[in-house]
């Protein structure tokens, strides 16, 4: 028996529903693990459908087509390393999430996914069908056990696998980012490897999906939890990993340790991520956004040009009466610095034009937030105009702190196609700016440097849809507006229990009453970029229509 035993593992991006595309990475990475003389090539859980597939995955045309592809590409690939690779595999009224090990020609044992994820993001016991635990397969002469994904975060299929005789684990893996997901992923592997004995190789899938952002992070244990390799988060790599056989058995050999990203590099990168796959993947170039003077559309504006790059990022300036010249001067300042367009349409004609067409059935009532609205409403048809005739995507500019209690006009300022900063509440708006003005980093295709002049991160935020109106007026300063958010939402505890931590009890009902008033609108909002486990969208879901509220 060999004592030697040569892995590549492949953290690479596919697109979802792309199989001719994800083919082609395949082809590609077999053929450098073949020049490198690897024995086995790992791709993650679902790489050849790109992941999550959410109702697409129910499609029996869908998993047939998956079955000729992976039958395909295992006869075409015959000379050179077995291979294993992600996809479903119909089952009868639903599939299996399968991981298909490929040699010689041909697909020589499936293994099915035991443990379905059902929480969070995650609905896999509405998608798939659970199988029983599985054993190992030989490859070269070594046994190897693939706990697919969650079947890595329970203690039997590993424990299954070892009394059946596993000598290596490869966890294929679909695990999207949130914030300390890492650290987690890190510590349950640790105690897989520990309890089994069994050194343990976790590959993750990479690229942004949706509102998800596969963050790769790969890395291989040995017993007692000791790193051997660990690969870049947010990369796409093909790294080898030697495997030794010695007296206790085998031992991977130490090699790349890549350096992992600190909390807010790693949150920016990810809606940089986010913002960049979503627009490459449904077909975008160029994006198109409303610049207000503010700090929301600055960062969202930097987001877009280092996703992107600067060329391709077109600012806008819809300035009204109300639009001080102060935010006409922060938004030249925002574009100067990162070198994107800007151009300027004044709305107080359009504005104008649109009161004196209402004003026959307005007469008699006081002007309220109806006029306030239609200023952001006016912004929205000119960016979306302009939208459909060059083909750019709108993005929208509402952090966390305004989407959680619709500090935003639907179809108006919510007019868009994605959302960067949506799951960013306004305090980490602040910081983030000042993290971004500080760093740089290679990925990065905007200026470094300061490009979020100081002037607009200090000064008090407000839509400037009245005279001297300011966003404090009608919330609670966001330091403390954030904190109740975060125990509300985040949290999920009852006001009772905010108001125990020492807040005021009115400023508490009225955050929870508006968190639930604008479920509505974030039922028509743009996905967004998921930073945490309580993004809006799959990870909270609520009802629009609710009467329900917290101690009355």
């Amino acid at each position: 028996m060999a004592d030697t035993f040569r892995l590549t593992l492949a953290q690479l991006n596919p697109t979802l529903g792309d199989l001719a595309g994800n083919a082609k990475l395949v082809r590609r990475a077999f053929a450098e693990a073949k020049r490198e003389g690897s024995d086995f090539l790992a791709f993650p859980e679902m790489f050849i459908t790109g992941y999550q597939l959410l109702d697409l995955v129910m499609k029996q045309a869908f998993a047939e087509d998956v079955q000729r592809v992976i039958a395909g590409l295992a006869e075409e690939l015959a000379d050179g390393p077995a291979f294993g690779i992600g996809g479903p595999m119909w089952g009868g009224d639903k599939p299996y999430n399968a991981y298909y090990i490929c040699e010689g020609g041909r697909v020589v044992a499936t293994i099915l996914k035991h443990h379905l994820p059902n929480y969070s993001v995650f609905d896999e016991v509405r998608y798939y069908h659970s199988a029983a635990p599985q054993g190992p397969v030989n490859i070269k002469g070594v046994r190897i056990g693939f706990p697919i994904c969650e079947d890595a975060w329970y203690e039997d299929v590993c424990e299954t696998l070892e009394e059946s005789g596993a000598e290596i684990l490869i966890t294929p893996n679909g695990s999207p980012y949130h914030r300390g997901k890492m650290e987690l992923r890190q510590s349950v592997v640790v105690s897989r490897v520990v309890e089994t004995g069994l050194p343990m190789a976790y590959l993750n899938l990479l690229g942004g999906q949706d509102d998800q952002v596969f963050d790769g992070g790969s890395f291989v244990l040995n017993r007692g939890g000791a790193l051997a390799v660990q690969m870049p988060q947010f990369e796409e790599v093909l790294e080898e990993v030697d495997f030794v056989r010695g007296p206790e058995g085998w031992v991977a050999q130490d090699g790349v340790k890549a350096r992992l990203p600190g909390e807010y590099e790693a949150d920016y990168r990810v809606m940089v991520m986010a913002l960049a796959d979503y627009l490459r993947k449904t077909g975008f170039k160029s994006v198109v956004l409303g610049l207000s003077g503010g700090i929301d559309s600055a960062i969202v504006a930097c987001i877009a040009a280092d996703a992107i790059g600067p060329e391709n990022v077109h600012c806008v300036m819809l300035p009204s009466q109300f639009t001080s010249e102060e935010s006409l001067e922060d938004a030249r300042d925002v574009v100067e610095r990162l070198g994107v367009r800007l151009d300027t349409i004044p709305i107080t004609p359009a504005r104008e034009a649109v009161t004196a067409s209402l004003a026959p059935l307005f007469e008699g009532l006081a002007e309220d937030v109806t006029e306030e609205n239609i200023q952001s409403r006016l912004r929205g048809v000119m960016l979306m105009a302009l939208s459909n005739k060059f083909g750019s995507m709108l993005l929208t500019t509402g952090n966390k702190s305004e989407v959680a209690v619709g500090y935003a006009t639907i179809y108006g300022d919510m007019a868009g196609g994605y959302n960067p900063i949506k799951d960013l509440y306004k305090t980490r708006v602040f910081e983030t700016c000042r993290w971004r003005n500080r760093e740089h980093r290679d990925w990065m295709l905007a200026p470094a440097g300061e490009v979020i002049p100081p002037r607009v991160i200090d000064k008090p935020p407000t839509a400037e849809l009245r005279e001297g109106q300011k966003d404090e007026d009608s919330l609670p300063p966001y330091a403390d507006l954030d904190v109740m958010l975060e125990m509300l939402i985040d949290k999920d505890l009852s006001v009772a229990e905010v108001v125990a931590a020492g807040y005021d009890p009115a400023w508490v009902h009225k955050i929870e009453r508006l968190i639930y008033l604008s479920e509505y609108k974030r039922f028509q909002a743009a996905p967004g970029a998921r930073l945490t486990q309580k993004a809006f969208w799959l990870d909270r879901r609520y009802p629009v229509a609710n009467k329900w509220r917290d101690g009355g």
